[in-house]
């Protein structure tokens, strides 16, 4: 393999798939990036055996070959390089990379032994626009749970439902869903969180059409020179639609910004009761408070005014309100609930293609 790139796109093609390697891992050659040559052009590949990023690149290619090269080195490396003309040359497992101040060898494991993700030969094929998805999954995906002994709560759900397609997660304390679109055809897939914030650190926001083909195990993602492929998780989602309100008792609707002042002041004082506040609806004063106490601290009730129906309080977590409201993105927000131990949901007063539960605290 010899062939010349731009420090510029090669640095921009490793922070795409290195973090992907898994340096943890009890195969070696996880912790390496896959750079290898095809039809005149250079791709970078990485795995963790659940999800594969490869991104192609431009360059001059004067002999094919491929060899695989420890990730993070190589990231850090080319990072640091000024910028301008690289040459690659392969000679055995050597990587030989050389600019016009640098000359280093970097030592790599045969290609051969690089683990491929398989090809998806009969899958379903549709898009979607980049700015409608990324914008879905920064709304979404960070309500995803961690916890690994409920699989299918790490996972963000991709569903059509009445003609439309969804993006949905939760965590069984808060719950998510987006709609992204028209759907074409029936469909239900669960795909790791993890991998969904892998694709987010790819898109951009332009109106670009991103290609999702999928089969019962994999998914792959084409976005312009970026190719994700992720294993999809087992198991059955669960019915979450059930705990979104139809109607509401208790309703406010707030200035966005008001809300967010008034919950962040409270939390302040809810550290010592794990980010408990009380807050409170009164159709009388037309306004929402919020209370928080902390024993050593002393205790804050901040006030909201808006449009109010109904009366009645809920105590709810303040870091979960604060996540909901700043993924909201109209300038007035809708909070509603029907018994302080009922389901909370937020969303844009104006527009209903996003909905926030949180579940709430026994006060």
């Amino acid at each position: 393999m010899k062939l010349q790139v731009t420090q510029e796109n090669l640095n921009r093609a490793l922070g795409a798939v290195a973090r992907v390697a898994n340096t943890r891992g009890t195969l070696p050659i996880l912790a390496n990036v896959l750079i290898k040559t095809a039809n005149n052009r250079l791709s970078l590949s990485a795995t963790n055996l659940d999800i594969a990023i490869t991104q192609y690149v431009g360059g001059k290619v004067s002999d094919e070959g491929a060899i695989t090269v420890p990730a993070r080195l190589m990231q850090d490396f080319i990072s640091s390089l000024p910028s301008g003309v690289i040459d690659l040359e392969l000679d055995d497992t050597k990587l030989k990379i050389s600019t016009d101040q640098y000359q280093s060898t970097v030592n790599g494991i045969v290609a051969d032994d690089f683990p491929v993700m398989p090809a998806i030969t009969s899958g379903h094929t549709w898009s979607v626009k980049m700015s409608v998805l990324k914008k879905g999954l920064q709304q979404v995906a960070f309500a995803a749970s961690n916890d690994e002994s409920r699989p299918v709560l790490t996972g963000v759900l991709i569903h059509s439902l009445g003609g439309k397609l969804y993006l949905a997660a939760t965590d069984s304390y808060r719950l998510t869903e987006k709609e992204i679109g028209v759907a074409k055809e029936d469909m239900t897939m669960l795909v790791p969180a993890t991998a969904m914030n892998d694709l987010l650190r790819i898109l951009g926001d332009g109106d670009d059409e991103i290609q999702v083909t999928h089969d019962d195990q994999q998914v792959l993602f084409q976005v312009g020179d970026v190719e994700l492929v992720a294993r999809l998780l087992e198991g059955k989602y669960p019915e979450y639609r059930k705990l979104i309100p139809e109607s509401f008792a208790v309703q406010a609707v707030l200035k966005r910004a008001d809300f967010v002042n008034v919950t962040k002041v409270s939390s302040l004082f809810a550290r010592e009761s794990a980010g408990s506040v009380t807050l409170k609806v009164d159709e009388a004063t037309q306004a929402l408070s919020i209370r928080s106490i902390a024993s050593q601290l002393g205790e804050n009730t901040a006030t909201a005014t808006g449009k109010i129906t109904g009366d009645g309080e809920i105590t709810l977590n303040s870091r979960y309100l604060l996540d909901a409201l700043q993924a909201i993105s109209g300038d007035e927000v809708l909070f509603g609930f029907n018994g302080k131990l009922e389901a909370t949901a937020l969303r844009d007063s104006k527009n209903s293609d996003y909905t926030h539960i949180i579940m709430p605290l026994k006060s």
